[in-house]
């Protein structure tokens, strides 16, 4: 059995990313660590005056293949897979020439930085590490006996084992570096397995052995309470827009919650072309509680709170277009968690300033609503994966099933709610009247009940801001199902709804239908469900 401390007395060093490289090498070398090389890292030590030995004076081969080969030979991995205290292990070594490696130093060729450049497919390639991963994976198989750096955040971590120690980096320290080591190669080859399936032929719809990587983004204080633990992980390749490409300017650290439901915010407002209309999304616990259009933000925004003002309170709100100082100076007049947007103006940056624990997030960019992509949920003992709903209302062809064609105010309002329902929890009813949502019942049970949360939100909307009647009277609605039995229907038409839209597909779709008529509704079919659990 290996001792807890194994003195490193070689390092073999082979890094893309040179940060810090010269002074962490100089420090090994001056503990007396006798340094081993490749390629541009061994020309970047010797011209900083190192002595560092050139890996073919291992291996007794040239670097060949455009540096494809030159660290997949014995000489090498014998000396990070050999165990120290094996007798067969040391004779072979001893048979061979070969030497032991104490410490391996590697970071991989940027195969996920050239993704997400969006270089050409040749480039990525020519990107793809191999003899990085499989030095990685040797050494920490063999953690026992050999250290592994896979990140620049290690080399301090590794010094100080080695002043403790006289020497030595402990076994403690080694099995977290092999962990890590393990976890970076199997981040890496999902990011190119990933990119594999993306862009080549069609795959099967279910592949036999599905990957998922990504990098810490960020450590988080806590989960969706107290007693878990949490972190944000980016995923590799051309980032979508969103929490993940997000700069925060300003405002306390972002909760697990807070981010979960600026995804769900920041994704729904980008189903609106900016180029058409400014909008803006509030979101409360994952499930919009106000969306509107408008001439200007602060127009979309005013319809927006207007829907549930009571819901809105420790929101996050989301826009289409950059944040401008109308809208800032409307928006932080209630309390708010995350402001999100393409961009902001100088003075709506400064506005929200003012309001030190408020977050503003700017991404660069909309999402595009109908991007392929994979979704990941956990279950116990494994993961459901699904394409994302890329499906979008205005590519759809509504058929006309009542009497009673809509008109073109209904037609165009029942699209914007169907927009809305898409990201509204099942089962999902939205009222919506000239382009903005009036009233929302979201993941309830029943559909029949979600209509009456919605109808019951619609009258309390127009109690706070003193109106005669419901909002919903004269509005239209969408329903992210069908409505299996004609309850549901009917209570959005006693709500003084006059148009439905929804998928169909019912067993009791003619049912449906007759309740319609006799009700004097116009309704249309989709033909795609929204369902979101």
């Amino acid at each position: 059995m290996a001792s807890d401390h194994i003195p490193v007395t070689r390092a073999l060093l082979s890094v893309s990313d040179k940060s810090g490289l010269i002074d962490f090498a100089r420090a090994l070398a001056e503990r007396g660590v006798a340094l081993v090389s490749t390629g541009g890292t061994h020309r970047a030590l010797s011209e900083a005056g190192l002595a560092v030995t050139e890996v073919s004076d291992l291996t007794g081969y040239p670097e060949m293949m455009d540096g494809r080969v030159k660290t997949l030979h014995p000489g090498v991995h014998g000396g990070l897979l050999a165990v120290r205290d094996n007798p067969e292990h040391q004779a072979a070594m001893l048979a061979h020439g070969i030497q032991p490696i104490d410490l391996l130093v590697v970071n991989l060729y940027p195969f996920e930085a050239t993704l997400a450049a969006g270089r050409p497919a040749a480039e990525c390639i020519e990107n793809i590490d191999i003899g990085g991963p499989a030095m990685i994976r040797a050494a920490a198989k063999n953690h026992e006996d050999v250290a592994v750096v896979v990140d620049v955040a290690d080399y301090a971590t590794v010094l100080a084992d080695l002043d403790a120690t006289g020497g030595a980096v402990t076994r403690a320290t080694r099995r977290r570096l092999a962990r890590k080591a393990f976890a970076r190669t199997a981040s890496y080859d999902a990011a190119i397995a990933a990119w594999l399936g993306e862009t080549g032929p069609p795959e099967e719809a279910a592949p036999v052995f599905q990957a998922l990587g990504g990098t810490l983004g960020q450590g988080l204080r806590y989960g969706e309470n107290p007693h878990q633990q949490a972190a944000f992980y980016r995923s590799a390749g051309a980032a979508r827009p969103g929490v993940a490409t997000a700069r925060q300017l300003q405002g306390k650290e972002l909760s697990y919650n807070n981010l979960n439901d600026t995804d769900a915010a920041f994704e729904c407002v980008s189903e609106f072309d900016p180029g058409r209309t400014a909008a803006v999304v509030i979101v409360k616990h994952a499930n919009p509680c106000g969306v509107a259009e408008g001439a200007s933000l602060l127009a979309a925004y005013e319809r927006a709170l207007a829907c549930d003002p009571v819901s809105a309170f420790g929101g996050i709100v989301a826009l289409n277009r950059p944040l401008d100082a109308q809208a800032a100076r409307r928006i932080v007049e209630i309390f708010t968690e995350v402001i999100i947007a393409p961009e902001a103006s100088e003075e709506a940056a400064a506005i929200v300033a003012a309001k030190k624990n408020l977050r503003l997030l700017v991404t660069g960019g909309l999402a595009d609503p109908r991007q392929a992509g994979s979704l990941w949920r956990s279950v116990a003992g494994g993961f459901l994966v699904q394409s994302r709903d890329a499906a979008v209302v205005d590519d759809m062809p509504l058929r006309v099933v009542t009497r009673r064609a809509p008109s073109e105010r209904e037609l165009t309002d029942l699209r914007f709610a169907f927009r809305v329902a898409k990201h509204v929890k099942s089962n999902a009813i939205v009222y919506a009247k000239d382009g903005a949502t009036v009233g929302i019942g979201a993941g309830q049970m029943s559909r029949v009940d979600s209509s009456r949360i919605a109808a019951w939100k619609a009258a309390e909307a127009a109690k706070a801001a003193g109106l005669p009647e419901s909002l919903a009277r004269g509005a239209v609605v969408a329903s992210d199902a069908f409505f299996p039995f004609a309850d549901g229907l009917l209570a959005a038409a006693e709500a003084g709804a006059t148009a439905v839209i929804q998928p169909g597909g019912s067993m009791r779709d003619d049912e449906v239908i007759r309740a319609a008529d006799e009700a004097g509704l116009a309704m249309v079919f989709t033909g795609h469900r929204h369902f979101r659990h």
